[in-house]
């Protein structure tokens, strides 16, 4: 409860934090003392390995349970599919071209550029435990999808199978009375809070779990993966600026709309979003900008939400560059049959990625998990980098959102253009009192489309 001092503002003033408290700036400075210890001492900093792995530990501790249960929300989230609207159809149709689409243009620069090979054959890297490596037979890949029991998933190991029941488990959901899916939902929910509370625990030790990963990087394999991590976030945000100017402008075209002067609209969420690091921050903001720009409030509650669950561009692109990243560095060789493995994994573990600041790096790490062939040593040397590549990330997340609401309601007939137009030719429209807000555009019921 704030004083009566605080709320006229007449109190002292707030004591402002210090800069190194921050998990981001004690993340960077580990970083250079990593290098730094890695680089003079490298016989020390070879037995330093076991404190990256001890922090990657701790990080998979909440790895399984998050990915069910954000899975399994992520899907409640799309309603009952045999009596969505045509709204909602065309959202889900639209969220999984595009995250596709994201998927191969991620693993398309990661192949043409060979990110990563420039850090030469790490060492120490290992698969995951009780799963297949590369180039196994495929009835055995098969057997492991399945498993023999729901607990049994969580122990073994296998995120994919984890997957699965999530993914059955969310189907089932859908099909229980109203009444009963909220209850669950809610309960869902507040158990996800738990366990992200855990994982925030966890990410208080990441500088220690940074100094020890990258000080043994460096330490056994020199200055060249310092040059392929730097490649490789430069690469990233290269590729996230050609998916919104290329990709989403296109989209965009198709609509009508111009994607330079939309950016502009909303560049103040977004900047938002570009500082904290969450796509969280600019979901307020958007949910009451969109229906004034003229989009049905219909459209905006139904494709927002549901967006921020299965519509996660900058994420794709992440989790498929950093997986042939690791592929590279380590040698691991990755044909046309594992990455479409790889992609087909990515497609549903990508669902799994929550809208807080680090869910990516999570969902990134049961990814790695799941393939059963990609080292999970280099996870922890990636977190290095992520707090820079993860602004990327939730700006490219949120603004893909943004394109898929505008143009979802253009095809689905309840935009007001009139009104777009307005306001991507003057944004300062939205900030006078004067001008008042225009009713919602209802849309046309549609019948079900299954």
């Amino acid at each position: 409860m704030k004083s009566a001092e605080q709320l006229l503002g007449t109190g002292p003033p707030k004591r402002r934090s210090r800069w190194y408290t921050s998990v981001g700036n004690q993340v960077m400075m580990s970083i250079v003392l990593g290098v730094a210890v890695g680089a003079v001492f490298p016989g020390f900093s070879s037995h330093l390995k076991v404190v990256g792995d001890t922090f990657l530990d701790l990080i998979k501790i909440g790895v399984a349970p998050l990915v069910f249960l954000t899975v399994v929300m992520g899907i409640a989230a799309a309603g009952d599919l045999k009596k969505a609207s045509r709204t909602g159809f065309m959202a889900l149709i639209y969220f999984e071209i595009v995250s596709t689409v994201a998927l191969l243009l991620g693993l398309l620069a990661g192949n043409v550029s060979g990110v990563g090979v420039g850090a030469g054959a790490l060492q120490g890297g290992h698969a995951a435990p009780g799963v297949p490596k590369a180039g196994g037979a495929d009835e055995g890949f098969l057997a492991t999808i399945v498993p023999d029991n729901f607990v049994g998933a969580f122990s073994s190991g296998h995120l994919l199978q984890v997957v699965v029941i999530a993914v059955l488990f969310g189907i089932g959901l859908l099909a229980l009375a109203p009444t009963v899916q909220t209850r669950l939902n809610a309960g869902l929910e507040t158990v996800c809070e738990g366990f992200f509370g855990l994982i925030n625990v966890v990410m208080r030790l990441a500088p220690i779990g940074t100094f020890g990963a990258i000080a043994y990087s460096v330490g056994t394999n020199g200055s060249a993966m310092l040059l392929a991590l730097a490649e490789l976030v430069a690469q990233y945000w290269i590729v996230v600026v050609l998916f919104i100017v290329v990709i989403l402008g296109a989209i965009c075209l198709s609509a009508g709309i111009n994607v330079l002067r939309l950016l502009r609209v909303v560049r103040t969420e977004l900047t938002l979003v570009l500082g904290t690091a969450s796509s969280e921050a600019g979901l307020p903001g958007l949910l009451k900008k969109l229906p004034r720009m003229g989009v049905s409030r219909q459209t905006v509650g139904l494709v927002m939400p549901t967006g921020y669950a299965f519509n996660l561009d900058g994420t794709s692109i992440y989790m498929a560059l950093c997986t042939l990243f690791l592929a590279n560095a380590y040698g691991v060789p990755m044909g046309f049959e594992q990455q479409l493995g790889l992609l087909v994994i990515m497609l549903l573990t990508s669902k799994g990625a929550a809208t807080v600041s680090g869910g990516t790096f999570v969902v990134f790490a049961s990814t790695v998990t799941a393939t059963g062939y990609l080292p999970v040593e280099g996870v922890a040397i990636l977190f290095g980098v992520y707090r820079v590549m993860s602004m990327a990330i939730a700006t490219c997340n949120t603004f893909g959102n943004v394109v898929a609401t505008v143009v979802v309601s253009r095809f689905n007939g309840d935009l007001d253009r009139a009104r777009l137009r307005e306001v991507l030719a003057d944004p300062s429209i939205l900030d006078r009192p004067d001008v008042p807000e225009p009713e919602p555009v209802t849309a046309t019921p549609a019948r079900s489309t299954t």
